[in-house]
Parts: structure tokens; sequence; C-alpha cells
């Protein structure tokens, strides 16, 4: 088992930041990658961003591209998010999720954390 915790959500204006953060416990060793999907209201869960947990190899949506960075901290276990430049449309519950392959299908995760929601006010 793999458990996921997101924190750092809340309410920024449009062109703010925020810095997501997901503490990883449990057989972490089982999973290689890591990933950031969102679900804004009345949307199906899109993919946001990947990372090999090892190597720290990156794919991102092209939406959020050179917005968003995603990144970790293998000695604290945690992932993180940094989003920047952010829009309304970024509104969403985010979360992060845990996966043995790279991959950006979300059917390759099987981890999940309860989600972290981030509006976007204009």
């Amino acid at each position: 088992q793999v458990q996921l915790v997101e924190s750092g959500g809340g309410l920024v204006q449009a062109g703010g930041s925020l810095r997501l953060s997901c503490a990883v416990s449990g057989r972490t060793f089982s999973r290689n990658a890591m990933g950031w999907f969102r679900q804004a209201p009345g949307k199906e869960r899109e993919f946001v961003a990947t990372i090999t947990w090892i190597g720290g190899s990156t794919y991102y949506a092209e939406s959020v591209k050179g917005r968003f960075t995603i990144s970790r901290d293998k000695a604290k276990n945690t992932l993180y998010l940094q989003m920047n430049s952010l829009k309304p449309e970024d509104t969403a519950v985010y979360y992060c999720a845990a996966a043995r392959l790279f991959s950006h299908y979300e059917r390759e995760y099987d981890y999940w954390g309860q989600g972290t929601q981030v509006t976007v006010s204009s």
C-alpha cells in the first residue's frame, strides 16, 4: 500500500503562485512514477504532470507547460507542484497519484490522495 496526502491548496488571484505538496508513505519502492491530476467542477479528471521518482524525468500537459513545475524530494518522500502564472481555468481539485510506470494515462495510476482545492480568482 502507498499513502498519499496532499496539502498547499487555497485561494489565489490570477497571476499568482501556489506550491502543492504530497507526502508519500508506505510501499513507495513499488511505484516508479508520481503524477498530479486535477478535476474542475463538471469536468473529467485530467492529467497535469508526472515525474519518475528515481531519475526525475518529467512530462507536462500542454495547458500547464512553462507555468507549472513538478519535482520531488526523495529524502523527504514528498512530491511537489509549483504553480506560477495561475489562471482562473486552473481552478480545480488537485490530486497526487502513484504509478508503476511513467505515464500520463490516469488508468496507470493506482494510488491516489484525497485532493486539495485550488481556486484562482479573476
